[in-house]
């Protein structure tokens, strides 16, 4: 019987560019008769070409969502060299030898001269869960007839399923089945990921996504066969040895830290920045070359590699010469040092004639190359801060030192809200070279951060003895983590569920929870309402389920994300008008206000004081004391003055440099106030502020002679230099400044403060 696949919609060569023009355009373009023009207007289309024939029209429309979404998966297998793809969304391959008319439409087939890769494509058009059981079986069910069927056309290639999806989140069923039945799952990170690699190296970008699909299977007709030498270093034997970029790009594989990466976690290398990749790809095709050697670690999965010795031998040298065999097979190399080196030259004239030298080791483990790696980049000095969060995750997970292990789970955990499948925050936070947006602008080092402030993890004194026991910590990392994250995750949800609008703000109009400070905030909180609930003993996180514990932790949610739902213009524009660490704290200590509100047991400790010290209650009264302060002062320092060193007092107790700004400003006053009609009463002595007092009281042998006893305040006349002495001066005048900001607010600590120096410096007076 005969087979009913449309190989006539596989295009190659020149149909092929007129398919990739076709595919990069947005919209679709008609010939129409003009006199359809309003029925085809009200469905949509609008007018885009005129014709010679004034009874034709061209229409345009935009493509739907699930379109557009195909041909940008489309697209980047043309950009990585694909030269097979299907020209439309019309093609359709047999897959039941025994029933060929049963065919199966396919959105996305690719291949060259290694691989057929098949892709099924689904799309939303913003976030939502994604169930695809029935779909899923369906495509496993035809997998070995469209393989079949793919190789007859395009025989001695390796096939390739991919379940592509834009905006959905698969249920964790589902990504099982994906597993189990081998079909890659490319979701946005992984898309974007590529799409991302094959800007920066071309065609180049298609060796490590065939690394990821094809790993440890054999590349056909490669020469693995390398002149090298065997040496020692650091107890690992390493070979040198020079190699075409063309080979080398065939087997090589970079451990980027992304998401289509994951599963070979731990992985350490930035994504190849074009900018650097642009000047060594120019640098190449001018005639460059580079003498220092790319470092790479051999896979064999343990089996060992293979070298011949030369017969020919040095005396009394440990070096080998000899022929190398390098594995023929996909991702088998791995570039710790020098992908940019590597990368320049992809689609260069001297890939296949130019060799670069190598250092190569064989079977390092990957935190061995993480370290070699670190050690290159001067021990992290320019490795991206985000990226050392996340470095820490894997290098300090069995460290010696326990806080430097709950260190690497908090970095753990800050990387799978950003990078899980089921994570409410995926997609809104910056990983390593991710570029930020108005929605992505979360960092790990915020959530890592609001972590370590938290009490989930222990802490640990001298010798690794607990001195605060976490609420969630089991003892060790991995197990800590298994009863932690679907927690935090859960909450997270249901914060995400109730306060939908908010949430999708990010940093846009005014968005005050998807932003670094936002869900800071929230963990906090989180950890806030879980000490409470045990110190009430209504959960006990180590031994509970987790149904319960998020139940009662629910209950204090629900306030705050009312809070969330309600925010004003007004309280935007005050919470993220502060700058700073009291930033961070202030939106913290309103997302408590906001649950304490309505849930009166619920007390957090300093949360009171907090907002007393926050309600300028204290601004006016220490307003009047500092003027009533600074009178005195003076008033006191003037009459010793006076007494010291006669009517030119000013002139010869003044230090030059406050002399001459404090008669700028008097000279600037006055100046002014005659201009205006006034009399110019200002005093030199007037200007002078109370930080300058201390200087003055503290210059020369001044203190000793004539200030200690009157500046001294009665607590402090036992002990102390004459800095610590007159440091109330300084203090006073801080508070001073602060308050001609009319966000500041005088606290209770600083009211006492100003009121215990009024009413000593007026007993003295008295």
């Amino acid at each position: 019987m005969t087979s009913k696949t449309r190989w006539d919609k596989i295009v190659t060569g020149s149909e092929l560019i007129s398919a990739r023009t076709n595919r990069s355009k947005s919209f679709i373009v008609r010939k129409e008769r003009r006199l359809a023009l309003p029925d085809l207007i009200e469905e949509g289309w609008e007018e885009y070409k005129e014709y010679k024939d004034p009874k034709f029209i061209g229409v345009k429309k935009d493509k739907p969502f699930d379109e557009q979404f195909e041909d940008k998966v489309w697209l980047l297998f043309a950009k990585m060299g694909f030269n097979y793809l299907n020209s439309d969304r019309h093609f359709e391959m047999s897959y039941d030898f025994q029933n060929p008319e049963f065919t199966q439409q396919i959105d996305v087939f690719a291949a060259d001269d290694e691989s057929v890769i098949i892709v099924e494509c689904k799309a939303a058009e913003s976030p939502k869960d994604g169930v695809f059981k029935k779909q899923i079986e369906a495509l496993h069910g035809q997998m070995d007839g469209l393989a079949k069927e793919a190789r007859k056309q395009f025989p001695g290639r390796k096939v390739k399923f991919i379940w592509a999806t834009k905006n959905l989140i698969l249920s964790k069923a589902d990504q099982q089945k994906l597993k189990e039945w081998e079909i890659t799952h490319f979701g946005d990170a992984a898309i974007d990921y590529y799409l991302e690699l094959v800007k920066h190296l071309g065609s180049c970008a298609k060796y490590q996504l065939l690394g990821n699909l094809f790993a440890k299977q054999e590349i056909r007709n490669m020469d693995d066969k390398i002149p090298a030498i065997q040496g020692k270093m650091g107890g690992y034997t390493y070979y040198s040895f020079s190699i075409e970029p063309e080979r080398l790009l065939k087997i090589g594989y970079v451990l980027h830290r992304k998401e289509a990466n994951k599963s070979m976690m731990p992985t350490y290398q930035r994504l190849i920045k074009k900018k650097r990749l642009n000047e060594v790809q120019k640098f190449v095709n001018n005639g460059g070359y580079f003498p220092n050697s790319l470092i790479i670690s051999i896979d064999t999965n343990g089996r060992g590699i293979q070298f011949d010795p030369s017969p020919t031998k040095v005396d009394n040298c440990i070096s080998k010469l000899g022929i190398l065999h390098l594995p023929k097979r996909y991702r088998s190399a791995y570039i710790i040092d020098g992908q940019h080196r590597l990368y320049g030259y992809s689609d260069s004239k001297f890939a296949s004639t130019n060799s670069i030298p190598v250092v190569a080791f064989v079977d390092l483990e990957q935190q061995e190359q993480m370290k070699i790696f670190m050690d290159i980049n001067e021990n992290q000095k320019s490795v991206d801060k985000s990226l050392r969060v996340i470095l820490n995750a894997d290098t300090l997970w069995d460290s010696d030192d326990f806080n430097e292990r709950r260190q690497a789970l908090r970095s753990k955990l800050a990387q799978m809200l950003a990078e899980e499948p089921t994570s409410p925050l995926l997609g809104r936070v910056v990983v390593s070279d991710d570029e930020s947006s108005i929605t992505k602008c979360i960092t790990v080092e915020a959530i890592q951060s609001a972590l370590k402030k938290c009490n989930f993890f222990s802490t640990f004194g001298k010798k690794n003895i607990i001195t605060k026991d976490g609420t969630f910590d089991l003892g060790e990392n991995q197990a800590t983590c298994d009863l932690f994250y679907p927690f935090l995750e859960e909450c997270l949800i249901y914060v995400k569920k109730y306060t939908s609008s908010e949430w999708e703000k990010g940093d846009k109009d005014g968005g005050m929870l998807t932003i670094n400070r936002g869900i800071q905030a929230v963990i906090r909180v989180i950890n806030d309402i879980v000490n409470h609930l045990i110190a009430s003993k209504e959960i006990d996180p180590k031994n509970q389920a987790l149904e319960d514990i998020a139940k009662k932790v629910h209950f204090y949610l629900d306030p705050l994300n009312t809070y969330l739902n309600n925010l004003t213009d007004e309280q935007r524009k005050d919470l993220r008008g502060y700058f700073g660490g009291g930033a961070d704290t202030r939106f913290w200590r309103a997302y408590q206000k906001a649950v304490a509100e309505v849930r009166v047991d619920f007390r957090p400790l300093g949360l009171d004081e907090y907002w007393l010290n926050e309600a300028k209650a204290f601004n006016t009264e220490s307003v009047q004391y500092l003027c009533e302060i600074q009178s005195l002062v003076k008033e006191i320092m003037q009459d010793k003055l006076y007494s010291n060193y006669g009517d030119n007092w000013i002139i010869k107790a003044l230090p030059r440099t406050i002399y001459d700004r404090a008669k700028k400003e008097a000279d600037d006053q006055n100046y002014d106030s005659i201009k205006n009609g006034f009399g110019g009463t200002v005093s030199i002595w007037d200007c002078v502020t109370l930080s300058e007092c201390k200087t003055i009281s503290t210059s020369g042998n001044h203190w000793m002679t004539i200030f200690e006893d009157v500046l001294t305040r009665p607590e402090e006349k036992s002990v102390g230099t004459k800095e610590t002495k007159t440091e109330w001066l300084q203090q006073l005048n801080t508070i001073s400044n602060k308050l001609t900001k009319s966000s500041y607010s005088v606290s209770s600590n600083e009211f006492d403060l100003i009121k215990s120096i009024y009413h000593w410096l007026n007993k003295r007076e008295e």
